[in-house]
This record gives C-alpha cells, structure tokens and sequence, in this order.
C-alpha cells in the first residue's frame, strides 16, 4: 500500500485547534519545543512510516509470523525496520531524560503512533505497549529494577509485554491462576501460562521484558490479590523459565506475533506493593489504551487515504448530474452522490477523531507537566473520562469506516488486490483487546459517569459549551454552537435519567450506547471548533475543505446522535433473559 502520512492536518490540529505550542511555552520540560521542532518531528516521522513501514504491510500479512522450536521469525523486513526505528530514536521520544529519553511531549508520539498504526498496523504491536511499560516501571519499581531495564526500554534496545490473559480468565482477571512464590533472594518464581500475548516472542530484540500479574501464596481471590512482576526473556547468562507454546492465526495483523506463552520456574521481580498489581499496572493500560484508540484513527485515515485514491481513478456508469465538461463514457465514482457521500464521512470522522485524540494526548502532557497543580488536576480529569471514549469509539468506527471503505472498491474491495480487506481485518481485533469495547463503556458510565466524586461529566460539558459560546459569537458558526449547546443539555437529561433509575441493570443496558452517544458529540465538538478557526480564512483552499466538511458533519452526520440518544432512553426496557432451551427449528 501507499500511505501518504497527513502531515497537513496534523499541523492545523496541534499549532491551531489545540494551540499546543502556547502551551508548551508555559511548561518548563517543553520550553525548547515549538512549532518548528514539531513539524520536523512530525515530517521524520512521515517519512519513516511512508518509506519504511508501508511497503513492508501487505508483505507482513501474506507472510506472517512463523515458531520453530520455541523461536519466532516475524516477516521478512520488519527486524530491520525495527532497527532503523530505534537508530533514529523514536522509542525514546516522550520518554524522560533522566533515563535516556527525548522529553518531547506526548502529543507528539500520538502522532507517530498514528502513523504507525496507518503504515502499519502489525509491525507497531511490537513497539506498541513499550511506552506504557517504560511509565509503569518509572512509576513503581525499584531503584534496581529501574536502573537494570528502563533505560533499556527507553533506548528500544528490548521490546516489552503485558501478560494480563488466561485461557479460562479471559477480561476476568480476578480469574487468573498465575503463582509467583518468593525466592528468599528477593526475587520470585513464576509458574503459569499466558495467551494472547503481542510480541511474547519475536526477533527484533534479544530480551524481552515480561510484566506479569500473578498470585502471591495466600492471596486473596479476585483482582484483589493480583501482583505485579518484571519477568525478563533472559537473565544475564541464561535463558529464564519463559517458553512461547504457540502463536495464534488469526483474522488480522497476521504480522503480529500473538503468543501463548508458560512460565514455568521463571525468575521475576516485584514491581510496586504486593496485592496492588492492578494499581500499578493501570498507568500502563491507560497508555495502551490510548494507542489503541489511535490505532482506530489509523485504520480510518489509511481507510479513506485507499478509498480517496481509488475513486479518484475508477469511472462507472454516468453521475447526476453529469459533469458538464465531461466527454467520458462514464464518469468517476467519487462524483457520485452515495459514493461522495461516503468519502465525505471517511475524511470528516477522521480529521475529527485525530482532533479529538491528540487532544486526549494533549491532556495527558498537561496532567504531567503544568505548573499549576489545579491545572494538572483539571487535564487529569478530563483524559480519564476521554481514555474510554478513545479506545471504544475510535477503534469501532475504524471497523464501520474500514467496512464502508471497502464498499467504495465494489468487488476489488474483497479480493487483496487493492489492500483494504486488509485494513478491514487489521482493525477488527482494537474492539477487543486492552479492554474490550464493553468494558470501556461500563468503564465510562458506571465509574467515572455515576460513580464519580468529581464532576468529571460536567467539566467536559463546560469544555463544550465554552466553545458552543465562542461559536456563537460570529454569525456565520452560530449554528454549530446552538445544536452543541442542544446536545449538551440532552446528554445531561439523558445522565440524569441514568442516575435517577432503580433497576440496577439499567446503566449496564445503556452503557455502550451512552459512550457513542459522548462519541459523537465530541466529534461534534471538534467540528465547530474546526469551523470557528476555519471561517476567516475559507478563502484558502485548506480552511474551505475544513468549513464544508465542518458543514457536512452538522447536516449529515449528527444524525448519529439522535439515534444514540433514543438508543440510551430504549434502554429503560428490562432485557428478557434467552430461554433455557434454545434450540434451532
């Protein structure tokens, strides 16, 4: 495939719709980064994805990864990729300092990680969960775990995991069996097995380290009494007790090693509290999380970047009304109203998710990094209740939009000629792992919704209507202020319903569609907003693709939130339980 990074509205979104660079002036640890620093990084980083990772994904998925003895081979080319990745550094680009890193913001790498996941969704399953491990280690384990394996993370010189599922656990962690007895040295035996582990085994670096939740002898049952350990692949003159049992075939991102793998008199190390395993990996799932979520946006972006290119060329049948300079037997398909239609959605979901996404990076760096600590409170509220919301949303309408995508190649979609049955596969598996798509809405309604102490709903309804009344300032955005305004006051009638209810299951019922429903009205959100900086410049050719597919959103695509929003109030309805006797006929 060819991939054409979107350094353009990369920029538009981290320079204007954020205003990052203001920010980061105020920041002490970003005070070096500028705009310019950012469009060089952003640049590097397009031409990395474009020229090294592109050309090696259809490969990726037509060879796949294969076990022998114990050994994973990935695909041809993706070890030397990943090399010429970590030459350039950018395993370290967010990282600290302290331990090696670039100190650039997180912003930054959700760019890259876009990319990433656009070029090349398998190929960045490996570096993919390094970050998250690199701020769980720098968050709770010891000075001597610290100084033996996090800058070692940092550099890329080893890869790392995180070994969460069992084959009779599933997402129940509190089911896993996984024991760790301890050595007398300090140290821990593990004995277990793990499945579905990304990048368990592979060649692309001699070590890898294994952060795994495990019982400790007379743990308490459920989550509870999980803890966390460091397991390396291999300690200093030896193999450790860490075996690769299988690797998955699977739908999608068939470059991706996924691993079965047993710990059998494996040596570890605790990391953070005994029993509080789950409170020190949470730093580390929040990070996948996010990348997750922007795996979605990559899958959309790569989707319509195919879809775009192929209409552009292919001709059928005559449009209406037919172009009047046209002197074709037929006319190109994206002149057609349905297939014009589709492509609008694919570009405008897109852009709007990339906005809403850096923004939840943008948040994070804040949380970290602003000097005022009611300001880093604020930000830290915001990206928790956003993380959800970005996994879950993102990734499903990277399936939707991969699927509609596909419609617009007719029956080259289906066939492997053109790649974007590959990008449909790809993107199916980010609704599932790191916290299935369910598990993020319960998240998000039961937890941080109803359950919260915080106003964290409120506070991201005020972020909305500040822009709704910014909007409403100029004439010509009025509109795209008064339906957020709309919005805003039915997700609040619609949330209240929720905690006012006395049928215990109810918000169950309506979780999923109450994250859409907030899904779409960030998008929403980042559409007048887009609007607002667009309508003084709609002269250029840049801010009038950005004002007409700002107008297209409110037109055609906030239907959306009037189906979600009745999708929520059908959830007042108990659910009849299935009959013991199902049987067909």
């Amino acid at each position: 495939m060819t991939y054409q990074p979107p350094l353009r509205d990369m920029q538009f979104v981290i320079e204007e719709w954020l205003n990052a660079p203001a920010d980061w002036k105020v920041i002490p640890s970003f005070r070096g980064v500028d705009a310019e620093l950012s469009r060089q990084v952003l640049e590097e980083a397009g031409r990395f994805t474009a020229e090294e990772l592109a050309p090696l994904n259809a490969q990726g998925d037509r060879q796949g990864c294969q076990l022998e003895k114990g050994q994973v081979s990935t695909p041809e080319g993706f070890a030397a990729a990943y090399q010429a990745y970590v030459n350039n550094g950018w395993p370290a680009l967010a990282c600290d300092p302290a331990w090696g890193g670039q100190g650039l913001p997180q912003l930054l790498d959700a760019a890259l990680q876009e990319m990433l996941a656009s070029s090349n969704h398998a190929w960045a399953m490996y570096p993919g969960i390094a970050h998250g491990a690199y701020e769980c280690l720098r968050a709770h384990a010891s000075p001597e775990l610290k100084d033996a394996y996090l800058g070692r993370i940092v550099s890329g010189e080893w890869l790392a995991t995180m070994c969460l599922t069992e084959p009779q656990a599933g997402s129940d962690v509190g089911l896993i069996r996984t024991r760790a007895e301890p050595q007398g040295d300090g140290s821990y035996q593990l004995e277990g097995n793990k499945i579905f582990i990304s990048g368990g085994e592979h060649d692309l670096t001699d070590n890898i380290v294994h952060l795994v939740l495990a019982r400790l002898p007379n743990a308490p049952a459920g989550s509870r009494g999980l803890s966390l350990f460091l397991v390396p692949k291999r300690l200093e003159k030896r193999l450790n007790g860490v075996y690769c049992e299988g690797i998955e075939h699977k739908m999608g991102i068939k470059g991706s090693a996924t691993c079965a793998l047993r710990f059998e008199g494996a040596q570890g190390w605790l990391i953070g509290e005994p029993q509080r395993g789950l409170a020190a990996l949470f730093v580390m799932m929040n990070s996948a999380r996010l990348h997750v979520g922007l795996q979605g946006l990559g899958h959309v972006e790569s989707a319509w970047q195919q879809a775009r290119s192929y209409a552009a060329e292919r001709r059928q049948m005559r449009a209406v009304p037919r172009s009047a300079n046209s002197v074709e037997p037929a006319d190109l398909i994206q002149e057609h109203p349905a297939l014009r239609r589709t492509l609008l959605e694919l570009r405008a979901v897109s852009e709007g998710l990339r906005a809403l996404g850096y923004w939840g990076a943008h948040l994070l760096d804040q949380a970290e990094h602003a000097p005022e600590p009611q300001a880093r409170a604020e930000a830290h509220q915001l990206a928790s209740l956003l993380t959800p919301i970005i996994k879950a949303f993102f990734t499903e309408q990277g399936f939707q939009l991969s699927s509609a995508a596909l419609q617009v190649f007719g029956g080259y979609g289906y066939v492997n000629d053109f790649g974007i049955e590959q990008t449909l596969r790809d993107s199916r598996i980010t609704m599932i792992y790191e916290g299935t798509n369910e598990i993020q809405a319960n998240d998000l309604l039961i937890r941080k919704v109803l359950g919260a102490r915080e106003p964290l709903l409120g506070n991201l309804l005020d972020t909305f209507r500040g822009e709704a009344e910014l909007c409403g300032q100029t004439e010509s955005c009025r509109r795209f202020g008064d339906v957020l305004i709309q919005q805003c006051e039915r997700v609040r009638y619609l949330t209240d319903d929720l905690m006012d209810s006395q049928d215990p299951e109810h918000p169950y019922r309506a979780a999923l569609d109450y994250l859409r429903l907030l899904g779409w009205l960030g998008l929403a959100f980042a559409w007048a907003r887009t609007a607002r900086l667009a309508a003084p410049k709609r002269e250029q050719p840049f801010y009038r693709g950005k004002w007409e597919t700002a107008t297209y959103v409110y037109d055609y695509l906030l239907v959306n939130l009037e189906r979600q929003a009745e999708a929520v109030q059908a959830s007042r309805a108990p659910l009849p339980f299935l009959p013991d006797d199902v049987s067909i006929g």
